[in-house]
């Protein structure tokens, strides 16, 4: 190991080259990129291959009928023969732009007040500046950092000495439909050695992390029915059942308010934890008093944080029904519906979990119907629930001792960076596909700020972070073995 090149590489970037790469980021931001907007989603597809090209990457699109290219790129390294394959996606969350402070695809740069700034004739850039645009930090950023991470390579005339293979997908936010095709059509080129995945946030301490899996996950569309038409709540009352009382109830059948899962045997496949990742939960820095006023709550489900992403959960994203505030009419609605996504762990499975739901149903004496149900149906069934089950995915894990988990968490501490080691991340990803058949490696590296608004309005990077993970990357492209 090259401790004198890990130094190097850990050198924080001249402002000049910090210019240029935000310059990239925000003209690849610009992009709008919802993954059932074709054609700016493979105007997204395209910049990035010219991006990796023009850094001497040998890239092509994967294509797939129906299904947003994969941007594929090699940079093959001189007597190598291991291929690590570092993944991220360019598509994005879909937007509501009245709930953001400016346009979602219009790149805006602020101080830690939330102040505009003009970046571009700084003299300075402050590390605690953000940059606000969809998909600033999930999930552009990763690739922009990894690219420049290429480039600071480069300017000290240092080559990889892995094999390295980069891989961004265009439907992640979207449940990755067809990745699981593509990776059929392509088992030559999406069957590395191993995958490093991109993705997600780094610890809540702000310290660098390694996640070595994810959560399954499983989504839940139910509704339950009350009268055929709406009715006056004063004349019927308390006499015609409410479908929005009717749910609630079911919903506080399913989970308690400590998020206690309540189907019976809902709990019975799970996979104990390991001694490795009992002791890497144990190591975590604990963050819970600080999350606590930073999301102003007075208590929580359960006290610890890192424990519970050992553990499935139940959670309910949305409840819809009749009206509120001036919306509000004293009326019995006809139906109440809910959203529902369960997060699994080894070794349950979407198909178990199904099971397992349908029957707690049955027992609380539902006649489960998949379409909206006829009189003759209405009329047979005093309850009756309407389940539509969406896309989802097992758990997967990478042992926290694996040689891979061991040299790059090695080399990031060795360059100032530390990492968390999680057992396991809280959200999803279709990490079980990328495992696929010989259970290959796949470790999660995030380098973006906890805090970025994930998935939700203003959405944001942290340069302090950009700089880090470009660093990190740099670490790693430099001195993973061949």
């Amino acid at each position: 190991m090259r401790f004198l090149a890990v130094l190097l590489c850990a050198l924080p970037l001249f402002a000049a080259d910090q210019k240029v790469v935000l310059r990239e980021l925000t003209d690849l931001l610009a992009i709008p990129n919802l993954a059932d907007d074709t054609a700016n989603i493979t105007r997204n597809a395209e910049t990035i291959k010219t991006m990796m090209e023009r850094r001497g990457i040998t890239t092509r699109l994967l294509s797939l009928d129906g299904a947003p290219p994969i941007v594929v790129g090699d940079l093959k390294a001189a007597g190598s023969t291991r291929t690590l394959a570092f993944y991220a996606h360019y598509d994005g969350q879909p937007v509501d732009p009245a709930q953001w402070k400016s346009a979602p695809w219009t790149p805006v740069m602020r101080d830690a007040n939330g102040n505009d700034v003009d970046w571009k004739n700084a003299a300075t850039l402050d590390p605690e500046w953000r940059l606000y645009a969809r998909s600033a930090s999930d999930d552009k950023a990763p690739i922009v950092a990894m690219l420049a991470a290429l480039d600071s390579l480069r300017a000290r005339n240092v080559k990889p000495r892995v094999n390295l293979r980069f891989v961004f997908e265009g439907e992640e936010e979207a449940g990755s439909p067809h990745l699981a095709a593509y990776i059929a059509k392509y088992p030559d080129v999406l069957r590395p050695d191993a995958w490093i995945i991109c993705d997600g946030p780094v610890h809540q301490s702000r310290r660098a992390q390694l996640a070595f899996g994810a959560r399954g996950v499983l989504s839940l569309d139910l509704v339950v029915y009350g009268p055929v038409r709406a009715l006056h709540d004063g004349h019927y009352g308390n006499w015609v059942p409410n479908p929005i009382v009717a749910l609630t109830h079911l919903l506080a059948s399913m989970r308690d308010e400590n998020g206690r899962i309540l189907i019976d045997g809902f709990y019975d496949d799970i996979v104990p934890a390991s001694p490795a990742e009992k002791a890497a939960i144990a190591a975590m820095p604990p963050v819970e008093a600080d999350l606590r006023r930073e999301f102003q709550i007075a208590r929580t489900e359960g006290e610890s944080l890192n424990e519970r992403i050992l553990l499935p959960a139940l959670n309910v994203s949305g409840i819809q029904s009749g009206g509120v505030g001036d919306k509000a009419s004293n009326t019995l609605q006809t139906s109440a519906r809910a959203a529902i996504d369960f997060r699994l762990v080894p070794a349950q499975t979407p198909e178990s979990v199904k099971a397992l739901v349908e029957r707690h149903l049955v027992a609380r004496g539902y006649k489960i119907v998949r379409d909206d149900p006829g009189a003759a149906t209405r009329m047979a069934n005093e309850k009756i629930v309407r389940v539509r089950w969406g896309s989802g995915y097992p758990p997967a894990r990478t042992p926290l001792d694996h040689p891979l988990s061991n040299e790059i968490a090695a080399l990031m501490k060795r360059a100032g960076h530390e990492p968390v080691r999680l057992p396991t991340m809280g959200g999803s990803v279709p990490i079980y596909l990328f495992q696929q058949p010989g259970n290959t490696p796949t470790i999660t590296l995030p380098i973006v700020n906890h805090d970025n608004n994930q998935h939700a309005a203003n959405e944001n990077i942290r340069l302090q972070n950009l700089w880090d993970g470009i660093e990190i990357f740099a670490v790693l492209f430099e001195n993973l073995e061949k």
